[in-house]
C-alpha cells in the first residue's frame, strides 16, 4: 500500500457520530447559554446545570476539541460561532435545529441500512406527536432561516404582490419576506398540525396583518388561488419523482400564466454528490418518507415541460440551499 494512502478520512467519516451526539447533549443541557456572558469555571458550570463534575467536563472537554468552546486557563467560553448560533442571542439560533437532529432524527438514522435495503417507508409519513411537530417545525424553520433571509434578497419580489408558501413550516419564509417588502400579502398553506405551531410563530411576528394561514393537503385539498408567487421551501426532497409531477400540476391549475414558482431546496449537481452536504442529507428524507430524495435542476427542468412550468433560473442561497424559479406557461 502506498504510503500516501491512509484511513485517516475513514476513521474521520465513522466517528462523524460521536462528534454529532456530542454537540447535540451541550445543546440539550444548556451549555452554550451557560457560557453566552463569558469565561465559566467549569465548577460552576456543572453547578448551574446539575451535572456531576465528571460528566461536564467530558462534554465541555469535547466541545474544546470541536471548536465550539475554547478553554482560558481553568475557564470556559463559547467560540463565535456558538456565541452567534447556539445560544439564543445571535442573527440565527440553531438550538431548535439540534433538538430537532438529537431527538427525532439521529434515532431514526438507525433504521439507515434497512431503509436503503428495502426502499419502503419505515415509519408513518411524517406522522408525529403534538410535541415531535413542535421539535420538527421549529427545528426546520431554525435550518431554513438562513435560505428564507437569502430568498429576501436573492429574487426581486418588487413585481409580485401575494405570495403562498406550500407546505412552509412555521412560516418563516414568509415572515422575513414581508418584514423586508412591505407591499407583499402572503399566505401559508399547510397540514393542520403544522399550521397550530405556525399561528403561534406568525402572531408573534411584525407581519402578522399581513399573512393569512389556511389548513390542508396540497395533494387533497383545494389550494389557495390567485396568487402571483409560489414558494416550495424544502418540500420537494420528500416525495419521489411522480408525486413531485403531481403537486406541480396542482399549483399550475391554480394560478395564472406568468405567475412564478420559487423552489427552494438541496438542488444538486448531475451526478447527486455535490453539494456534499445535499448527498448526505439524501438518506435523512429517505428514512423519514421512504421516498424522499435530493435532485438536480436538470431534473426539475423536466418537471417542468411535463406540468406546465417554465425554467427562469437557479440562483445560490446560502450553505447546501440554492433556488429553482419557473414560471407558468401558457
Amino acid at each position: 500500500m502506498s504510503s500516501d494512502v491512509t484511513p485517516v478520512a475513514i476513521i474521520q467519516a465513522a466517528q462523524g457520530f460521536m462528534a454529532s451526539k456530542h454537540l447535540f447533549v451541550a445543546n440539550e443541557i444548556g451549555l452554550f447559554e451557560k457560557l453566552a456572558d463569558g469565561p465559566v469555571a467549569l465548577d460552576e458550570i456543572a453547578r448551574a446545570i446539575g451535572l456531576p463534575r465528571r460528566t461536564a467536563r467530558i462534554v465541555v472537554d469535547a466541545m474544546v476539541a470541536l471548536g465550539f468552546v475554547a478553554r482560558q486557563g481553568s475557564r470556559y467560553e463559547n467560540t463565535a460561532a456558538a456565541q452567534a448560533f447556539l445560544t439564543g442571542r445571535g442573527p440565527m439560533d440553531l438550538r431548535h435545529f439540534l433538538r430537532f437532529w438529537n431527538r427525532l432524527s439521529y434515532p431514526r438514522w438507525d433504521k439507515l441500512e434497512q431503509a436503503v435495503r428495502t426502499g419502503k417507508p419505515l415509519f408513518g409519513e411524517l406522522e408525529l406527536t403534538k410535541e415531535e411537530q413542535e421539535i420538527f417545525s421549529k427545528g426546520v424553520g431554525a435550518f431554513t432561516t438562513g435560505a428564507a433571509m437569502a430568498l429576501a434578497t436573492a429574487y426581486d419580489f418588487k413585481r409580485h404582490r401575494h405570495v403562498l408558501d406550500v407546505g412552509g413550516g412555521t412560516g418563516n419564509f414568509l415572515i422575513l419576506l414581508l418584514t423586508q417588502h412591505p407591499h407583499l400579502e402572503g399566505t401559508l398553506f399547510e397540514l393542520p398540525q403544522a399550521a397550530a405551531v405556525a399561528r403561534k410563530t406568525v402572531a408573534a411576528s411584525p407581519a402578522a396583518s399581513r399573512i393569512k394561514i389556511a389548513e390542508g393537503d396540497v395533494f387533497k385539498d383545494p389550494i389557495p388561488e390567485g396568487k402571483d408567487a409560489l414558494i416550495l421551501g424544502n418540500v420537494v426532497h420528500l416525495f419521489g419523482p411522480e408525486r413531485n409531477l403531481e403537486i406541480l400540476r396542482r399549483l399550475r391549475a391554480r394560478v395564472r400564466e406568468g405567475a412564478r414558482l420559487l423552489i427552494v431546496d438541496f438542488w444538486t449537481d448531475p451526478t447527486h454528490a455535490e453539494p456534499v452536504f445535499a448527498a448526505l442529507m439524501a438518506g435523512e428524507f429517505l428514512i423519514n418518507t421512504g421516498e424522499g430524495d435530493v435532485y438536480s435542476d436538470e431534473e426539475a427542468r423536466g418537471w417542468f415541460e411535463e406540468t406546465g412550468w417554465r425554467f427562469v433560473e437557479r440562483k445560490p442561497l446560502v450553505g447546501p440551499q440554492s433556488l429553482v424559479v419557473a414560471e407558468a406557461a401558457k
